[in-house]
C-alpha cells in the first residue's frame, strides 16, 4: 500500500510516511529560521542606507546655511561701511569711491570674490546736493549667494541663487561744513 500517491514503488505504513515528511519539513524550517536569525553584515548596509538618506541632505543643508550666513555677514558689513563712508567724506565723488572700496573689502572678506562691488551697492541721498549737513545717506547692498556644489550647466538653466540684501542709513553730521 502506498501512502499519499506515487512513492516510487516503496510501501510504508501511513503513520510512518507522515512522520518522515514532518521531520523533513521541521528540519527545513529550523534551518531556514537559523539562517534568518543570522543577520551579520546587515548593520553595515542599514548604516549606509541611513547615511545616504539622512546624513547627506543634512550636510548639504549645513553647507547652504553656512553660505547664506556668510552672504548675510557680507551684506550687513558692506552696507554699514558703505553708508558711513560718504557721510564722512569731503565730497560725493570721494564718498562714492570709498563706499565701493569698502563694499569690495567686506565681500572679499566673506569669500564673495566674484561679486562686483559697484553693482552690489546702491547709494541714495536724502538731499540734493548730496552730503548736506543734517541729511542722510542710504546704502543698499544686494548679494546673490549661489548654492554650493551645483554644477555650472545646471545654473545656466535654473537660477540657483539666494538674494541677500542689507540697508544702512548713515546721518551726515549737522555741524560739518557744506560741500
Amino acid at each position: 500500500m502506498t501512502a499519499g500517491g506515487d512513492t516510487g514503488g516503496v510501501t510504508c505504513p501511513p503513520g510512518r510516511r507522515r512522520a518522515v515528511n514532518g521531520r523533513r519539513v521541521r528540519a527545513w524550517w529550523d534551518g531556514r529560521r537559523s539562517r534568518a536569525a543570522d543577520d551579520s553584515g546587515n548593520a553595515i548596509v542599514e548604516f549606509l542606507a541611513v547615511a545616504l538618506i539622512l546624513l547627506v541632505p543634512i550636510v548639504y543643508l549645513v553647507l547652504v546655511l553656512g553660505r547664506v550666513q556668510a552672504g548675510t555677514f557680507a551684506a550687513e558689513g558692506a552696507a554699514r561701511e558703505a553708508g558711513g563712508a560718504p557721510a564722512r567724506a569731503q565730497d560725493p565723488e570721494t564718498g562714492t569711491a570709498l563706499a565701493v572700496a569698502s563694499v569690495g573689502v567686506a565681500l572679499r572678506d566673506q569669500g564673495f570674490d566674484d561679486v562686483d562691488p559697484s553693482a552690489a551697492l546702491t547709494l541714495t541721498c536724502s538731499s540734493v546736493p548730496c552730503l548736506e549737513p543734517g541729511s542722510e545717506v542710504l546704502a543698499h547692498v544686494e548679494v546673490r549667494v549661489p548654492l554650493p556644489l551645483v554644477p555650472s550647466f545646471v545654473r545656466g538653466v535654473v537660477p540657483l541663487e539666494i538674494p541677500v540684501t542689507a540697508d544702512h542709513v548713515a546721518p551726515v553730521d549737522r555741524f560739518r561744513a557744506a560741500p
